[in-house]
Parts: structure tokens; C-alpha cells; sequence
């Protein structure tokens, strides 16, 4: 009988054993179907998933133990506003340390396609973090911030508002048969650059001249290509239902999916018409309608000043709206008319978190009340002012929701999950103003505070509801689950540590609990510590079998 040396047979054995680039082992891997969670082990090659199962005698050049964590597809952020964040920073700190992968933005406002005088706008529009606008399209915005270096992976919608804009500019006026055709068609051209669908943003000019017409035909145009309507609805508060039948009516008639961007009734007049829209909701999806929602996971929201006065007052956009604050006249009716502040039960519960203008900085963090008994005026009065002497809304967080009724939309089998704000860090040029706590918790605090703690619902299905379910929405390719040949976004946390540490009072700290993520296969968080990578990519709508 022929021996066969030590060498030789460590050779063989070598050849035969698979290797990886990265072996993941004995986590208990929820991915992504809601199921629960199994202990095994994931392996990753370049890229791609390769394999999970039991991997014991197989190699990679990093091993993990992820004994006692939880392995899950990476997040999605339904609702990012990272698209000036990600250009001054591209790590994504604040997202990345909670588990986000991906960001999708364009709520109502996308980043293309733009004309000049909108560049110009923007330009004079920018506030601490300050970047040449170099592109035209949505699609060579995205190329232009991966080609930069981002962490995560990003996607957008093409938004109503921008290209309603770019054929009408500030028009209080319906678009012409030949307008709405070169909207459809600026919708189709974002499209075939890989948008998502169409989102829209209702409360704000110019969107809100846009009628139910308009932005039907605008998703008819993105469900050409599969895309989905995605919206900001008309109102929020006395009028939310009104609101959430023409988001409906939307769907019905133009054919597209739809989805509600963060999900509420606010003013306490109005929580109790929550479980009123939830049965609209389900009696459309009953009937055949794929109607979705997103949310966030405070009693709070963040918006600017715009949202408290008069769409009347704000035709013509900022520079109209400032001139005209100037006339006593139009000061009065705006006082008798601005009704805003009701829903977060007064001024008190305004606090201002954003100015653009360094002088006015030192209020940052106060309330409306606060600043208008500083200044001897009223409210009203004060957040006139505020806005000619910022040249611009002032960015705000209002007080507006139940604690109660976040519990009851967190618990919902269609619910999704998204910010509403920018990935930052604590640190430089992010530390000039104050933001929502939300930017750096919002799913560190679905997983800590209503999974692990109050238990509205179990982790698996949260776990479900930020990957598979956004990405199905979406019609995203391989992305949002744990299976072989699925790009490699995947998050190893620890479900007993994980937690939101943000507060209204000090937003800028980063959450807890995150251990190692993977974006397209290369580590960005390890120990939960960043790691300086910079592998994000643009997730496009799959169109005739491309992506």
C-alpha cells in the first residue's frame, strides 16, 4: 500500500476544503423571512453570499464569532436625508453603528433631474455643509457620491416636487397637456437610471399646487417600469384622511404600489383617527391595492417653520415668502392664519434645532416659546422673523404625537422603517446645529426599546419589516435576506446591548449594540468600531432584467 506524507495529505485535504472570504460562525441568523432565528454559520465571497450551514472545516481569511448575536440582513432606511451628509462624510457613522445598509432618499425632493436655476437654488440654499453642484440627472448625482466613497449603499426615488419644478418652476397653477408630458417623460428618463418610483412631499411649496391628477399621472409614468408612489401626504393632522383616500385613489387609478412615508396622525385632536386609517389601509389591501407605510420610532417629528404658516404666504418660494413677511398686512393674516402650533400643543412644543445663519445659532435648542418671550413678541411674530432673518425655514422638531399610537404602528405587519434625517457623527461641522435624536437612533430603538423591552412585537418580524419587507416593496435584486447568491449586506448585533442613546435634549450620540457590518461583502463596522471602507454602491429598480 503506497503512504501518502503529512504534506501531501494537508495539500489534498486544503484543495478540497472550501474557502471564503469571510466565515461568520454559530450566530443565530435571522434572514429576513420573519422566521425565527437558527444557529449557523454564513460564509462570504467577495461580494455575494456563498453559502450558510454548518461550515465547520471550512477556511476564510476572517473568522467571526458571532456566538450568542444576532446575524440579519443589513437595514434599509426607508426615508434618508443623507445626500448632503454622505458628501461631507461618507462613512455614514450614525446609520452604519445602528445596522443601516442601505439609504433611500428622495422624499418629495430628489437630486435631480435639475435646470439651472434650481442648482442655483439649492446653492444658496445650503447651509453648514457647503458642496458644488456638479450634476444634472438623479442618475450622475448617484454616480457622483459612490465614485466620492460612501459606506453605505444608496437608491432614490425621483421626486414630484423636482420635476413639477423644473417645468413650472414656482407656479400656483395646473401643468398643460404638453407640461405633464415632459414631467412623465423626465419621470421615465429617472427611471431607466434605475429610480425606485416617484415620491412626493404634500405640505410644501410648490408641491402642494400639484392635484390629484398631476401626481397620478406622474405614477402612472414610474409604474411603467414597475416603480411605486411613495408620499408625504397632503396632511397629517385634521385633515390626515382625506389624505390617506386620495393616497389611495393615487394607487387605484395610476396602477402603482403605494407607501406612506412616516406614518402618523399628529395634534391630539387627530390620535385617535389612527385605527381609522389602519382599516382604510387594510380594506384597500383587502380589495387588491399594495398599500405600505414607513415610520419613525419617537411621539416627534422634524420639519421647518414653512409648516406652520399659510401655503399662500409661501408661493414663489423662500425669497417671495420673506418679502412678503415684510408687509404688516400680510403679517397679520399670516398671525390669524398660522395654525401649526396647535397640534404640538403650543409654541412650547416647538424646539428650534436648525438655523443657517451663524448669528442666530446661539438659539439652537430652545423653544419657539422660549425665543418669542426672549424677544417680547409673539409666537406668530417670532417665526416670521426667524425665517427673513435665517433666509431660510428653520429646521424644528414639533411635539405632535402619542407614545401610545408609535406602539400600535410599530406593531403593523406592512409597517417599514426610516429616519426622516441625515446620517451625521459627532463631530466637526455636524456639531453646528442640533438635530432630530432620530438621525442617530431610529433603529437602534425599534430593536431596543419596543423589541427587546416593551416587546410590541417579536425580533424576528422587526428584523423582517427592516430588510425583506422594504426590499420587496422595492423590487430590489438579491437584496434584504440571508441566502446564498444575495449581495452581502449583513449585521451582526447584540440583541441584550442594543439601544438608541440620542436624546431631543443631546442628539449627537451614536447608538449601542451594533458589533460588525458588512456592506457588499467588505467590513465598514468591526467591534463596533468604523473601519474606514468605503464599498457602497447605487441599488437600482431592476428594469427589463438589468440592474
Amino acid at each position: 500500500m503506497r503512504l501518502v506524507s503529512t504534506a501531501a495529505l494537508v495539500l489534498l485535504v486544503s484543495c478540497h476544503t472550501p474557502r471564503y472570504d469571510v466565515i461568520i460562525r454559530h450566530g443565530n441568523i435571522y434572514d429576513g423571512s420573519g422566521k425565527p432565528p437558527v444557529e449557523e454559520d454564513i460564509a462570504i465571497s467577495a461580494d455575494t453570499i456563498a453559502a450558510i450551514g454548518d461550515l465547520g472545516g471550512a477556511f476564510a481569511k476572517t473568522d467571526i464569532d458571532a456566538h450568542g448575536l444576532a446575524v440579519a440582513p443589513g437595514f434599509i432606511n426607508m426615508l434618508s436625508w443623507s445626500v448632503g451628509s454622505l458628501i461631507q462624510d461618507g462613512r455614514s457613522q450614525g446609520d452604519i453603528r445602528q445596522g443601516v445598509t442601505l439609504e433611500i432618499f428622495g422624499e418629495g425632493d430628489s437630486q435631480g433631474p435639475w435646470n439651472d436655476s434650481m442648482k442655483a437654488e439649492a446653492l444658496h440654499g445650503q447651509g453648514d455643509i457647503k458642496f458644488p453642484i456638479t450634476w444634472t440627472t438623479l442618475g450622475e448625482y448617484l454616480d457622483f457620491i459612490t465614485k466620492k466613497g460612501i459606506s453605505p449603499n444608496v437608491a432614490s426615488f425621483v421626486g414630484a416636487t423636482t420635476v413639477r419644478q423644473y417645468v413650472l418652476g414656482h407656479a400656483n397653477r395646473d401643468p398643460s397637456p404638453a407640461e405633464l408630458t415632459q414631467m412623465q417623460d423626465l419621470v421615465r428618463a429617472a427611471m431607466r437610471d434605475g429610480a425606485l418610483g416617484v415620491g412626493s412631499s404634500l405640505i410644501y411649496e410648490p408641491a402642494f399646487y400639484a392635484k390629484t391628477a398631476e401626481l397620478t399621472a406622474l405614477a402612472k409614468a414610474a409604474h411603467e417600469f414597475g416603480g411605486i408612489y411613495i408620499s408625504h401626504m397632503r396632511d397629517e393632522n385634521d385633515s390626515v384622511l382625506p389624505a390617506l383616500d386620495e393616497l389611495i385613489a393615487i394607487s387605484r387609478a395610476s396602477g402603482a404600489p403605494a407607501e406612506i412615508y412616516h406614518f402618523k396622525a399628529s395634534g391630539r385632536a387627530n390620535w385617535g383617527k389612527v385605527d381609522e386609517m389602519v382599516r382604510r389601509i387594510e380594506a384597500a389591501r383587502a380589495e387588491g391595492l399594495h398599500i405600505t407605510a414607513d415610520m419613525y420610532t419617537y411621539p416627534a417629528s422634524a420639519t421647518g417653520l414653512d409648516a406652520s404658516m399659510p401655503a399662500w404666504v409661501q408661493e414663489g418660494g423662500l425669497e417671495s415668502w420673506r418679502k412678503r413677511m415684510l408687509d404688516p398686512a400680510v403679517r397679520a393674516r399670516v398671525t390669524r392664519e398660522m395654525h401649526g402650533f396647535e397640534s404640538s400643543g403650543g409654541p412650547a412644543g416647538v424646539l428650534l434645532v436648525g438655523f443657517k445663519t451663524d448669528s442666530l445659532k446661539y438659539l439652537t435648542g430652545k423653544t419657539l416659546a422660549a425665543v418669542a418671550a426672549l424677544r417680547k413678541k409673539s409666537a406668530e411674530e417670532t417665526a416670521m422673523d426667524l425665517v427673513i432673518q435665517d433666509d431660510s425655514r428653520i429646521e424644528c422638531v414639533y411635539f405632535t404625537m402619542s407614545e401610545e399610537n408609535v406602539r400600535r404602528e410599530v406593531a403593523l405587519p406592512w409597517m417599514s422603517f426610516g429616519s426622516d434625517g441625515e446620517s451625521m457623527a459627532p463631530e466637526g461641522v455636524f456639531l453646528k446645529s442640533s438635530t432630530h435624536p432620530r438621525s442617530y437612533g431610529n433603529f437602534a430603538r425599534l430593536l431596543g426599546k419596543y423589541v427587546r423591552d416593551e416587546q410590541v412585537v417579536p425580533l424576528e418580524d422587526a428584523v423582517r419589516r427592516l430588510t425583506s419587507l422594504p426590499a420587496t416593496n422595492l423590487g430590489l435584486d438579491r437584496r434584504g435576506a440571508l441566502k446564498p447568491g444575495y449581495f452581502a449586506d449583513v449585521v451582526i448585533f447584540d440583541p441584550r446591548r442594543i439601544a438608541d442613546k440620542a436624546t431631543f435634549e443631546k442628539p449627537h450620540q451614536y447608538a449601542v449594540g451594533m458589533v460588525d457590518v458588512f456592506v457588499n461583502g467588505t467590513q465598514v463596522l468591526r467591534d463596533g468600531e468604523h473601519t474606514g471602507a468605503f464599498p457602497g454602491r447605487v441599488v437600482k429598480k431592476v428594469v427589463s432584467g438589468e440592474q
